[in-house]
């Protein structure tokens, strides 16, 4: 057997679009729902929502029944937490608040085998197939990506030396952490935080290097992939789910009014 070919990693290398969507019910059922969706890729979220292993584990088996590729967030740039989901078979991982280079080249070192890195080996896991991907070793570095996420103004602004570090796959901008950090909290669509991340994305896209965020407006996330952004989660589960629930009940009320 051959570990699986890792689609999503494949297109960012080829500049092919990814439209993404944030997962943070922590639950494969809920996870199912919008499995089939048709969606590039899917982020199962660890840092900000429920989700511990089993959850994840669960998750991942989910979507490998489907085309979409799921992608985890870990909680931190943590080389026990890295060692830990790739071998559960996460294809790719997102590593939040990323501020320097020396904190991206963990972040890759945890994702490798010595003597490029410092992941710990074992054999028998479900990354694996259980012993039966006997390219394992050889090929894993070649079906995994590895995602730098960049919150803060100074992140953004060493942002092409972040990306520089061999072995990243792709810059992710959450505009969410760096409206904190530049004093627009709760407001991640400020005209200011666009001005400080679209540059940085430009600069970036010039060099060939994939670029990725979150927006929640599907106009805009359409804009930012018109305009090179390579892959974008235009939406999240609890916020189809809430919005959803808040538009059913106030379009009943009006009906009777």
């Amino acid at each position: 057997m051959k570990m699986r070919t890792n689609e999503f990693k494949r297109a960012l290398k080829a500049g092919d679009e990814q439209i993404g969507l944030w997962i943070s019910l922590a639950n494969n059922f809920a996870a199912e729902v919008v499995a089939s969706a048709g969606y590039d890729w899917a982020l199962i979220d660890m840092e900000h929502s429920p989700n511990d292993y089993f959850s994840v584990l669960a998750q991942l088996q989910t979507f490998a029944a489907y085309s979409t590729t799921a992608i985890v967030r870990a909680e931190w740039n943590d080389p026990v937490a890295v060692k830990r989901l790739l071998d559960l078979g996460a294809p790719g991982l997102l590593f939040p608040m990323i501020q320097t280079v020396e904190e991206a080249e963990r972040a890759v070192a945890a994702t490798r085998y010595p003597p490029k890195g410092i992941r710990g080996v074992s054999g028998s896991t479900r990354a694996t197939m259980f012993g039966r991907a006997k390219d394992y070793i050889a090929q894993v570095e070649n079906e995994t990506a590895v995602l730098l996420q960049i919150e803060s103004r100074a992140a953004v602004e060493r942002a092409e030396e972040i990306a520089a570090v061999d072995g990243v796959d792709g810059i992710f901008f959450g505009p969410g952490d760096i409206a904190a950090d530049i004093g627009k909290v709760g407001n991640p669509m400020d005209p200011a935080v666009w001005e400080l991340i679209e540059p940085a994305a430009k600069a970036l896209i010039a060099k060939g290097v994939p670029v990725g965020t979150l927006v929640l407006d599907p106009t805009f996330a359409a804009k930012l992939l018109k305009d090179g952004f390579t892959f974008v989660a235009c939406g999240t589960d609890t916020a189809i789910l809430s919005k959803g629930a808040d538009a059913l009940l106030a379009s009943v009320k009006g009906a009777k009014a």
